[in-house]
């Protein structure tokens, strides 16, 4: 007899698991970056539009199929119509792409989460140079946290053409980053279902922490007030609705055969609508809550090194012209500079190049987005605050409940197809399957912890995945309307989950978001064209920053 499908324990545990996979570190560190570029509060309205007419949509779509089939992506798309098994063979291809540089993350996530128990912060402080005589040149030219990030965690080369050696200690961290990951996908649904309490609930348990504390810090006001300011004139940008798109479709992990996998270990009557509805809502509350909290840890960023930057003005100033102590304060400070440049105006033109232009407004125009707010920016804020190892372990602690999460979505996108063939299920059990995958995985990703791990990392997460997923859900959504059929489609979803469907649910699928889906897809292309080579962002030692690189140069 044929072995009875695994199914969740409850559908408390199906939303979980679809929380936990789509509130992912996009939402902490892409969303943020977004509204910081596209327009502050402004950014809402086409981000909200997106959801509406795009991420529901498909969201829903992508569990209604898995639900309906009972299957994986290769299965499910295969019953439709067995020449479109290769939609799901593309699914999994994108997702083993994904999965080999993605735990990367969570390499770097244990390696900040080990170096956080340390007094102080090891990214807070430059180390002495080889003659301890002074700190080292390159991390003063820098900072303590870029210095951090790009020397100790990356090594990181010049270039991509350096490869260099395999770091032992992020190697390791990759190796425990999917240790863990198998232990948690180890006995399927039954393994899984228990994780996802842990890795969708304690994000948020955190992030409620992080608000409060995040409110009480200085300057936390001109973070928030930076947000929510709205730019309405962004609205006419159509870079500001291409990227709200983006993020809607990449947030809730759409294309990958994550959803698929999971909603079909759903009872057939499974109201799936309902959890479509509720996932993409908590997903987009979430990137809105997050935001709050960085922006909020981003002001006080900003203010403690917009301070920091008068304080050193002023003590130059003060010890130039002999100055009375307390005598220069942040208020006079522009009205003493003019007296000075106009009364000693040689001596005041010696300084002249040593003072900065301290400016509150640009350091908070400063956009960073992706591992460079998760490992320096933020890193760099919670050095300056209070018992910073408690709140460095919770960070990097809630960071890797994000990654590992989205982790478990990826592997099951992987292993589903595969446990479904009988061919491979008849010949390994699910846990040698589950083990190879891993395995094969970790030894591919070993890659990304050279020394020239980091640029790999950059093409693989701008270059892997964008096309073929909307290309991928483009032939989902017009293979289930206009080969399956929409029609037989309302009607077996009538059959099972006794919901038919709504009249905003057929305009979406069969119209409005395959022609949003193609319009991303063009303009994402003709960028791809038009950019030429590949680009990745290199470290430039004797510059200290990164700068722009063309993969082949």
């Amino acid at each position: 007899m044929e072995k009875a499908r695994a199914q969740w324990d409850n559908p408390l545990q199906f939303v979980f698991a679809c929380i936990s996979y789509a509130v992912g570190l996009g939402n902490v560190w892409r969303f943020p970056y977004l509204c910081q570029m596209y327009g502050g509060g402004s950014f809402l309205i086409p981000y909200l539009i997106m959801l509406v007419v795009e991420g529901m949509p498909l969201l829903y779509l992508e569990l209604a199929v898995g639900q309906r089939m009972q299957q994986g992506s290769i299965g499910s798309w295969r019953t439709i119509s067995p020449y479109l098994s290769g939609v799901g063979v593309a699914s999994v291809v994108v997702s083993c792409f994904l999965s080999m540089y993605y735990n990367v993350i969570n390499a770097w996530g244990f390696w900040y989460l080990f170096h956080s128990f340390q007094n102080p912060l090891p990214w807070s402080v430059c180390p002495l140079n080889s003659n301890r005589t002074g700190y080292d040149e390159e991390c003063e030219a820098a900072s303590s946290t870029q210095y951090f990030w790009y020397r100790k965690t990356l090594n990181i080369s010049p270039s991509i053409q350096e490869s260099g050696a395999v770091q032992w200690e992020p190697a390791l961290c990759l190796i425990l980053a999917w240790l863990v990951v198998y232990l948690c996908i180890l006995r399927g649904t039954e393994s899984t279902g228990k994780v996802v309490y842990f890795t969708a609930l304690l994000p948020y348990c955190v992030l409620i922490i992080y608000l409060g504390r995040g409110l009480t810090l200085h300057g936390a006001t001109n973070g928030l007030i930076y947000m929510f300011t709205p730019k309405v004139e962004q609205l006419a940008n159509p870079k500001t609705w291409i990227n709200a798109a983006t993020q809607i479709f990449f947030s809730l992990g759409l294309g990958f055969g994550s959803l698929i996998a999971f909603a079909s270990y759903n009872k057939p009557s499974n109201d799936c609508q309902k959890h479509a509805v509720i996932v993409s809502l908590i997903n987009s509350a979430t990137s809105i809550f997050a935001s709050i909290v960085t922006f909020s840890i981003y002001g006080f960023k900003a203010t403690f090194n917009y301070e920091s930057c008068l304080d050193k003005v002023i003590l130059l100033l003060t010890n130039s012209f002999d100055l009375e102590d307390g005598f220069l304060t942040a208020s006079n400070l522009e009205e003493v500079k003019d007296h000075l440049a106009s009364t000693y105006p040689s001596k005041y033109s010696e300084v002249f190049p040593s003072i900065k232009n301290c400016s509150l407004e640009s350091e908070l125009d400063t956009a960073v987005q992706g591992t460079g707010l998760a490992f320096i920016v933020y890193s760099e804020a919670i050095k300056n605050m209070e018992v910073s190892q408690l709140w460095s372990v919770l960070y990097f602690f809630m960071l890797l409940m994000l990654g590992i999460g989205s982790m478990l979505g990826n592997t099951a996108a992987i292993l589903t197809p595969l446990t479904d063939s009988k061919v491979i299920s008849s010949h390994l059990p699910k846990e040698a399957i589950s083990g190879l995958v891993c395995l094969i995985n970790c030894a591919v990703g070993m890659v990304f912890t050279m020394e020239a791990g980091n640029y790999w990392f950059d093409i693989f997460n701008d270059y892997a995945a964008t096309l073929s997923l909307l290309l991928i859900v483009l032939v989902e959504t017009i293979a289930l309307c206009y080969v399956y059929g929409l029609r037989r489609f309302e009607s077996d979803l009538k059959a099972t989950t006794g919901r038919a469907l709504s009249w905003y649910w057929k305009v979406m699928w069969a119209g409005v978001s395959p022609l949003l889906i193609i319009s991303l897809f063009a303009f994402y292309l003709s960028d791809y064209i038009l950019t030429g080579t590949l680009q990745y962002q290199a470290w430039d030692a004797s510059q200290v920053s990164a700068v722009s690189a063309d993969k082949l140069s």
